[in-house]
């Protein structure tokens, strides 16, 4: 009983055995198709978001590709706009510097002709101050000389010269020489050219200047301006000649109707009878004025002939300086050496007269 009992135990145990195996093997195929079933639709989902993902970066291209063109089309643009405007700044820039160079060489030119009228108002000046109704200049005015005179003097440069030696002094200062009296022909007149102020003459016409350290207007300054400037009062020798330096020295004539009625701050200059430089007795038909001061001082005929020489000296120096004198070389140091022979002469007390 006890072995029938075992055999019925073991054969339950393996009809129960055998029972779950068939179960578990009707399981796994339904397991399996849904786990398929499964991985299919999660596929299927992610084909789905990498499709999306897939359009959404085509647009995305589409976008920069766009955005790629806009950027390109602008650098074009900048690019254009930059190259005008360069264009532009340079035409500018080309305009600006003709119009400069014309301004400048109108400017020149302005100025060279501005320098030539001052030259000549200097020169209208010069011949209107020694040149007056009461007191008029011989050189200017050659029919009132002699007949026998008037050959003496011609015309150089628009400017008038004179080239004799004895044609320009009146033999009696102070006193017209009568009509009458017959002159005797003026004699040839030769010279001789000096080495050594030719020599100085030539170092100074290389680079004109006003400048008196130069050898050749040292010894002018010291030969001739110096002693024909040389007036009694000292001091108002030398405002005499620092306003001729200048070109700032005024002279005119006296109305001989108003001589009495002189102011006294101009007799303390002088006076209608007495020359403020020499401080002699004399009638002064013309006065000065030192550049803006207010004072006239009157001066004799004498006086007033060394100052007119040393202005036609300066005068014609400053010509040369500005280039104005077209004759060469040795011509300017005859014309030089003929105004400092008129200084000394104004230095030793020879002048012309009015001989009306």
């Amino acid at each position: 009983e006890d072995e029938s009992r075992a055999e019925g135990a073991g054969q339950a145990g393996s009809t129960s055995d055998r029972d779950h195996g068939n179960l578990s093997r009707l399981r796994s195929p339904s397991l399996e198709i849904r786990e398929k079933e499964i991985r299919e639709k999660g596929s299927e989902i992610l084909r789905e978001q990498l499709d999306a993902a897939k359009r959404e970066l085509k647009l995305k291209d589409k976008e920069c590709e766009r955005l790629s063109r806009v950027r390109n089309q602008l650098e074009q643009e900048l690019e254009e706009l930059t190259a005008s405007l360069f264009e532009e700044a340079h035409k500018m820039v080309r305009e600006a510097n003709v119009k400069q160079a014309a301004a400048e060489k109108q400017l020149k030119e302005a100025q060279g002709k501005i320098d030539v009228l001052q030259a000549e108002v200097t020169a209208l000046k010069t011949l209107v101050l020694t040149s007056t109704p009461s007191s008029p200049n011989r050189q200017l005015h050659p029919q009132l000389q002699p007949s026998g005179t008037r050959g003496a003097y011609k015309h150089a440069g628009g400017h008038i010269r004179n080239k004799s030696t004895s044609g320009p002094f009146s033999s009696s200062p102070g006193k017209p020489e009568p009509s009458s009296v017959s002159i005797p022909p003026v004699a040839k007149e030769d010279r001789e050219m000096d080495s050594v102020l030719y020599a100085e003459f030539l170092m100074w016409k290389d680079h004109p200047s006003l400048d008196r350290s130069s050898a050749f207007l040292s010894r002018i300054y010291r030969e001739d301006i110096g002693p024909c400037l040389s007036f009694t009062r000292s001091e108002l020798s030398q405002l005499v000649q620092s306003a001729v330096e200048n070109n700032s020295l005024t002279i005119e004539p006296v109305a001989m109707s108003a001589l009495p009625m002189v102011k006294a701050s101009a007799i303390e200059c002088g006076g209608p009878k007495k020359c403020a430089l020499s401080g002699m007795i004399r009638l002064c038909r013309h006065r000065i004025k030192l550049g803006d001061k207010e004072s006239y001082y009157y001066i004799s005929p004498s006086s007033r002939a060394r100052i007119t020489a040393v202005c036609n000296f300066f005068t014609y120096i400053r010509y040369i300086q500005q280039g104005l004198v077209r004759h060469n070389v040795e011509q300017m140091f005859w014309e030089v050496t003929r105004l400092r022979r008129e200084m000394t002469a104004a230095k030793l007390g020879f002048y012309l007269t009015d001989q009306g």
